[in-house]
């Protein structure tokens, strides 16, 4: 049986992508694991491409360990599996759920040059909720706040998060927005933004940021109506599993990258 909290890695096989071995990295988000990831990467494995989703310090233990590390934690282990993987590729593309969207943006900022596309999914790098401000005391009187995992609308599916939102981590992952935010416009990526019509994790405040803050020239945004946050176990999972095929191919094709 294999471990739901386990990360997934997949060979390129580039006799099924014209010869070129194209990698995919992909970020789970903030109280999840790989298993939110898994039905994406696979698809993507089928298609040839290599895949890597890897598990984020903290994330698969339990939320307690998770309040021991920081953004700094989460994207050094996926600037890394990047390095890692555009070292054994052609090209790379990159592609994240929630928390994972902004370290993806984190690391097509720091890699300008290697990031071949983008791809994400309701990803956060900003909040409405005015409650954040209270993070820098509330995380001293009490660990950890209800569980933002399992936003899905699909009936009897498990994202594996954690059961608990512990506010260490938390107020470290939003601290680390502000500078992603700065570096936006480093992005020149072609980006796919997959965004569910009703989300009760990631607000609005995300999107407009993003998609007028990348210098980026190929933007598109997929609305996904028939999902809440953790689209890529629900019910329009198949709409990103296809869309993102087709978008890979494209950006990573000779003609492209040339």
């Amino acid at each position: 049986m294999t471990d739901v909290n386990a990360p997934l890695f997949a060979d390129a096989r580039p006799e099924l992508t014209g010869g070129r071995r194209i990698g995919v990295l992909l970020s789970h988000g903030f109280t999840g694991s790989p298993a939110s990831m898994r039905p994406w990467g696979e698809h993507l494995a089928a298609q040839g491409y290599g895949v890597a989703v890897p598990l984020l310090p903290g994330h698969g233990t339990t939320w307690q360990d998770l309040n021991q590390h920081t953004w700094a934690d989460w994207s050094s282990a996926l600037d890394e599996a990047f390095v890692k993987l555009r070292a054994e590729h052609d090209a790379v593309v990159v592609g994240g759920l929630s928390m994972g969207g902004g370290l993806a943006l984190r690391v097509a900022a720091d890699h300008p040059d290697e990031v071949a596309g983008l791809m994400l999914v309701n990803p956060a790098v900003a909040t409405e909720r005015l409650d954040v401000k209270l993070l820098p005391l509330l995380k001293h009187l009490v660990p950890s706040f209800p569980a933002i995992a399992n936003d899905i609308k699909k009936q009897g599916v498990d994202e594996h998060g954690y059961s608990r939102t512990p506010l260490k981590a938390i107020h470290s992952l939003i601290r680390g927005w502000k500078p992603l935010r700065a570096d936006l416009p480093r992005v020149t990526a072609p980006v796919i933004y997959f965004r569910s019509t009703v989300d009760k994790v990631v607000d609005h405040a995300s999107q407009p940021l993003i998609v007028d803050g990348v210098s980026s020239t190929d933007v598109t945004v997929v609305p996904l109506e028939d999902s809440f946050h953790v689209a890529t176990l629900d019910n329009d999972a198949p709409i990103i599993f296809e869309r993102s095929s087709e978008f890979v191919a494209r950006v990573t094709h000779a003609d492209a990258t040339a």
